[in-house]
């Protein structure tokens, strides 16, 4: 039987990954609006780093624990989870507040995805730490508890891999004019099942491995499907009115977000 302290120590590390989500809106308290032109490049640039982080990141890892078949369960499933949750915004009665009523459901959906898809990664940090308090090769000891080397390596790595991510959720809340201290508290929401995931990762190590392929599946499928179906949607429309309709700016963006993404997944992969 496992001590409550072990589970304690292990949702720290997962609310540590969830921390650092909040570190990607920092850039946004130096910056005050906006322009259409920025705002195309800046959803260009959540698309690069959602596209990025799926097919480089997530896609990988989930072939690394399982094959193309249980992949694809888990990106259908994603998909779904994006055409449902349209659907439930969208027959929902909401209460706008000082956002425009769009503005506010794409909102519900951009942060509803991403807090599910960030599950998976809370789960990969779980597992890492199948073997805590166990004297294994490499590992460390902290607070006075044998903790893996893999489990460390991890939690680092998710929380490196979240920064951008954190930046992804906020430059969405940035066009809708969100304040920066809401945009921390928005991109930490959106990976506080992290934590949850860990522990429940935990408890269950045997299981959780078995489905991690369509977890990691689950997250891409629903990411790239918001990406297309919203992001690139709405950059577009803002860029009617510029040379070209943006479309420049639109690719720029998405190729800088692609390119800043993969040092990083080559950091983050284990």
């Amino acid at each position: 039987m496992i001590d409550a302290g072990a589970y304690v120590f292990v949702f720290v590390a997962g609310l540590i990954t969830a921390l650092a989500t909040g570190l990607g809106a920092i850039p946004f308290f130096l910056v005050d609006e906006i322009g259409d032109r920025w705002n195309v490049v800046l959803w260009g640039l959540a698309s690069g780093i959602m596209l990025g982080a799926s097919l480089f990141g997530l896609v990988s890892e989930g072939l690394a624990y399982g094959g193309p078949l249980e992949l694809g369960v888990g990106v259908l499933a994603g998909v779904l989870l994006v055409v449902g949750a349209h659907e439930v915004i969208e027959g929902a009665e909401v209460d706008p507040g000082a956002y425009e009523e769009a503005d506010f459901k794409k909102l519900l959906l951009i942060l509803g995805v991403l807090t599910v898809h960030s599950f998976p990664e809370g789960v990969a940090v779980g597992v890492s730490f199948a073997e805590l308090g166990f004297d294994t090769p490499g590992g460390l000891v902290l607070f006075g508890t044998a903790v893996p080397l893999l489990a460390v390596f991890m939690t680092v790595a998710i929380s490196i891999h979240n920064v951008p991510e954190g930046v992804a959720v906020s430059i969405p809340l940035r066009s809708m004019d969100v304040s920066p201290p809401r945009m921390v508290w928005w991109a930490v929401f959106s990976s506080l099942p992290q934590p949850v995931g860990a522990v429940i990762a935990f408890y269950f190590v045997t299981l959780a491995e078995r489905f991690l392929p369509i977890g990691f599946g689950f997250a891409a499928g629903a990411m790239v499907y918001l990406v297309l179906t919203e992001f690139i949607p709405e950059a577009l429309e803002l860029g009617e009115g510029l040379a070209g309709d943006g479309k420049r700016e639109l690719v720029a963006g998405v190729l800088v977000g692609v390119g800043a993404m993969l040092p990083l997944l080559s950091v983050t992969s284990v």
